[in-house]
């Protein structure tokens, strides 16, 4: 029974994955130190010792007796990553000290200045989610008529779209990447078209060098959906530095995340300060006068607090989400499963898709997982273009767009569990129940 559970042995496998790196500051690189010190970090964040008979002995983590996990114990796609509360706690106190709130307070900037120095960007700005940072950036734009777009993606992204009054036109997806295919975006451009608004499809970089080209080409504007991107590089540059704005959600199930929030990134001064006016209402703090019509996207001190808390530990916890990621990937991998091709030379390990060789395969591997207490999502599904908006205005745009690519994918993909503190235990069982459904 000790060597029952599918993960390989797990001391070996972090030496060989998880090369000593400045995150943790060690001199050497001995097999012994490797153990002794990084080891019982690793396993710390991510093994469940209630769920195992014995303390784990670092030198064989793989025999280690695996209990049946609960009935009672329900584990989601995701789940918040959440600091040390009494970290929390100690900002707070100077929150209630100062009676400021919100309204561009102390920490709000600070995080602001903090995330900028992190990521190595220059005009960076907050808000309070990842969806008015989207209608924010087709506002400050000026984005008129037609937009290129991806239907494989979270609903506000097309949302924003048609809050904006613009005309969404749905081009085809990668198969490999998950992301918007520039030869499709090209060929779906029309006189109308004002933008394209690409999507880094679970952080994994869009092919960002060709968008740019066809949208200089055509004298488009482009906007990134960057929801997922946090940290993300494409050839060790941020993902952030491309495109007219970037947008980033720090949404409680993000990598990094800030309860609610979002941010926008320019390279464009003008830009950057008329975000800054449409955030709070249009004002222009200097004369305190109302000079445009904006809105009110401004974060505040609580969700401002959280990020700072989160920015402490995001290394460690993106080191641990790789781990978790590779683990599965590892395990399942002489399946006939797909992964992502993932693009950036810097990742983050966000979520973790799987695709299956059909809906049905994918359903049943749904139903096993739910059934033991695992819940995985399927996350496209339905592609944007067949919810239900759209249908009721008799409008089958799956069809008038073409879109093979993005139906196969949304059609089989499931992300399964991923987030720092999932148990070794659970990953475990994950993998298990998937390989019993499909061997």
């Amino acid at each position: 029974m000790a060597n029952s559970h599918p993960l390989k042995n797990m001391v070996d496998y972090l030496f060989l994955k998880y090369p000593i790196n400045d995150l943790y500051s060690h001199d050497t690189l001995t097999k012994e130190g490797y153990q002794e010190n990084y080891i019982p970090d690793i396993i710390e964040g991510i093994l469940d010792l209630d769920s195992v008979d014995v303390k784990p002995d670092v030198e064989s983590v793989a025999e280690i007796q695996i209990t049946e996990v609960s009935d009672e114990k329900r584990v989601n796609v995701t789940l918040p990553d959440l600091p040390d509360i009494n970290e929390y706690i100690n900002y707070l106190e100077e929150v209630w000290d100062s009676k400021w709130l919100t309204n561009d307070g102390q920490f709000v900037q600070l995080l602001e200045k903090k995330l900028k120095e992190f990521m190595g960007l220059k005009k960076f700005l907050l808000v309070s989610n990842g969806t008015l940072a989207l209608q924010i950036a087709l506002k400050v734009l000026n984005i008129k008529g037609s937009v290129v777009t991806t239907p494989f993606t979270f609903a506000a992204t097309t949302n924003s779209l048609l809050w904006e009054r613009l005309n969404p036109v749905f081009a085809d997806i990668d198969p490999e990447t998950f992301n918007i295919d520039p030869e499709d975006v090209e060929r779906k451009i029309t006189p109308d078209t004002s933008a394209i608004m690409a999507v880094h499809t679970y952080g994994n970089p869009c092919d960002v060098e060709r968008i740019e080209e066809i949208a200089e080409d055509n004298d488009l504007m482009v906007i990134y959906d960057g929801a997922h991107a946090f940290n993300v590089q494409y050839k060790n540059r941020s993902i952030f530095s491309y495109g007219d704005i970037s947008t980033l959600s720090f949404h409680a199930t993000k990598a990094f995340h800030t309860i609610e929030g979002g941010a926008l990134v320019t390279k464009d001064a003008e830009v950057e300060e008329k975000i800054k006016l449409i955030r709070n209402h249009g004002i222009d703090t200097s004369i305190e006068e109302v000079i445009l019509p904006g809105t009110n996207a401004k974060m505040n001190e609580f969700q401002a607090i959280m990020g700072l808390c989160n920015l402490k530990n995001i290394e460690r916890s993106i080191q641990t989400r790789k781990f978790i990621y590779e683990c599965y990937v590892e395990n399942l991998q002489d399946l006939d499963v797909k992964f992502q091709k993932i693009q950036a030379s810097q990742y983050n390990y966000a979520y973790m898709p799987v695709c299956f060789e059909d809906e049905k395969t994918r359903n049943r591997v749904e139903l096993a997982l739910s059934q033991r207490g695992y819940y995985p999502r399927k996350y496209f599904y339905p592609l944007t273009v067949d919810f239900e908006y759209f249908k009721n205005r008799s409008k089958d745009l799956n069809r008038r767009f073409d879109l093979k690519a993005a139906t196969d994918v949304s059609s089989s993909v499931l992300c399964l569990p991923l987030y720092p503190t999932l148990s070794l235990t659970d990953v475990s069982k994950i993998v298990s129940i998937i390989r019993e459904v499909m061997t």
